[in-house]
């Protein structure tokens, strides 16, 4: 028998909160040609950008999930395989406390679900894992990451990098690097988003 005042049968589990991070540009350094970020073509090519690995833990110290969503359209234009950005995500996850990485293979002509901007992924991850989409935050360097975060009600982070290309719209927060950002994160994700609503 519970006692009195306790109604821990009626109250629903606690979801949990995450930052979903984009890959190439966000955790390990693109490779830029023309101004537009590329993958790294290896494992021998990848490397993880200052302050990433303290970042991380900060982060997953906390609590929150960390989850990669990655677009590696590449892989359906035939110019890299699933089997080397499978290589590259185990050598980030053997290098960082990653919780999950989802991977889009597909190009804008498949029109799936999981392509950023679509939320596919996010809100997958979120389903399988018990994740408060509104109290989570969606980090990127390229305006697919912010408007995919935004369609799945997370708080957005965008890392300039400068490229040559079209700027994401009204994220939440502009930075340069991921570390710059972690701060923010806390104070977010322990807010909520009444909090955070009202305090802009």
């Amino acid at each position: 028998m519970n006692p009195p005042g306790d109604s821990s049968e009626t109250q629903e589990p606690a979801k949990r909160r995450a930052v979903f991070l984009d890959r190439d540009g966000v955790l390990n350094r693109a490779v830029v040609v023309d101004g537009k970020p590329l993958p790294p073509a290896s494992v021998e090519e990848l490397e993880l950008l200052p302050g990433v690995e303290q970042a991380c833990r900060e982060l997953h110290e906390a609590g929150l999930l960390l989850i990669v969503v990655t677009n590696q359209p590449d892989v359906a234009r035939g110019t890299q395989t699933m089997a080397t950005v499978g290589e590259l995500n185990r050598e980030l996850s053997s290098r960082l406390p990653l919780d999950e990485i989802r991977v889009c293979p597909h190009d804008d002509a498949d029109r799936c679900r999981c392509r950023k901007p679509a939320p596919g992924m996010l809100l997958d991850a979120a389903r399988e894992h018990g994740i408060e989409l509104e109290r989570s935050v969606m980090v990127g360097d390229r305006w697919r990451d912010i408007e995919a975060g935004r369609r799945a009600g997370c708080a957005t982070v965008f890392l300039d990098s400068g490229y040559s290309e079209r700027s994401p719209e009204g994220p939440d927060l502009t930075v340069g690097t991921l570390g710059e950002a972690v701060p923010w994160i806390l104070e977010r994700s322990a807010e909520g988003r009444s909090d955070h609503a009202h305090s802009r």
